[in-house]
């Protein structure tokens, strides 16, 4: 079995409604707003784009700050903090060591990947920074290529550049319509809640 792994949410922590609080703070006094004003930062076409790799950190600040009326020089230090704020989830990650032992023991696992929608500044901090993403086999990064989840384009050249089998294959996101793609193109999938949840999932799916 082959294990596909997203990052934001699942083995790195993602929390967008407290990210723009922290610095928005006159504009997030509840947490109707806070949610509201991450899903205009993070949720717009823009964002979307920089993901892709088809804009650049300096436009996305531009055009963010100009839409939302927001303090250029925050929304700069903002956009340049996340991938400091990206910090491993420390139970998702034991689940990886385990299934990276499983692996060398040759135990019902051919190989792990990642694809996860990443800009290309944070995916390469995130390289850099974190030795443990060594025991992925490969995997892509959205702002490599040009194309994101749930595009079928990202995951058909998941599976084309590493040989996956889509009936051997198991995608694990934290988006329900993320796997709901992976799912379409014949592969298995676990809607992300928990590291207990996902144990549970990947015995029940996959014997693991």
């Amino acid at each position: 079995m082959n294990i596909v792994f997203d990052f934001g949410a699942v083995l790195f922590t993602w929390k967008p409604a407290a990210i723009v609080a922290e610095v928005f703070p006159e504009r997030t006094a509840t947490e109707a707003a806070a949610k509201q004003l991450a899903h205009g930062f993070f949720g717009h076409q823009d964002w979307h784009n920089f993901d892709r790799g088809l804009m650049s950190a300096e436009a996305v600040i531009e055009r963010t700050a100009t839409r939302l009326k927001l303090e250029p020089r925050r929304v700069q230090a903002l956009v340049h903090s996340i991938a400091e704020r990206l910090q491993p989830m420390e139970d998702t990650v034991k689940v990886l060591n385990r299934l990276w032992q499983q692996r060398a023991q040759g135990e019902g696992i051919s190989g792990l990947y990642f694809l996860s929608n990443m800009p290309v500044p944070y995916a390469r901090a995130l390289e850099h920074k974190h030795r443990f993403l060594a025991q992925f086999d490969g995997g892509i990064f959205s702002g490599d290529v040009l194309c994101s989840k749930p595009d079928p384009g990202i995951y058909s050249l998941l599976q084309s550049r590493y040989s996956l089998v889509p009936g051997r294959t198991v995608f694990i996101d934290d988006l329900r319509s993320n796997v709901d793609a992976a799912r379409a193109l014949g592969w298995k999938g676990i809607h992300f809640h928990s590291a207990n949840q996902l144990v549970d999932e990947l015995q029940l799916q996959c014997g693991l």
